[in-house]
């Protein structure tokens, strides 16, 4: 949906504390949580900006996004 917030703290939630940490103790976890942040941002810009985009452009970024986050979900399970 348009403007959806999909950031891992609106994701998982009932992991917050455990994002966080890794974030600060994890580099391999934080470089792809920032990746992921930055890869959401830009496909949310896209959507509420209304900015031409190919519609498969649009599909190959939120696939990216999808892939980087079933990888962070998997890290917070290891």
């Amino acid at each position: 949906m348009l403007g959806e917030m999909h950031d891992l703290m609106h994701e998982f939630p009932e992991y917050a504390d455990k994002i966080r940490e890794m974030h600060k103790d994890n580099a391999a976890f934080a470089a792809l949580m920032d990746q992921y942040d930055d890869l959401d941002a830009q496909v949310r810009r896209l959507e509420e900006m209304g900015q031409p985009v190919a519609d498969e452009t649009l599909e190959q970024l939120k696939f990216k996004r999808l892939a980087l986050k079933d990888r962070l979900f998997a890290m917070l399970h290891d």
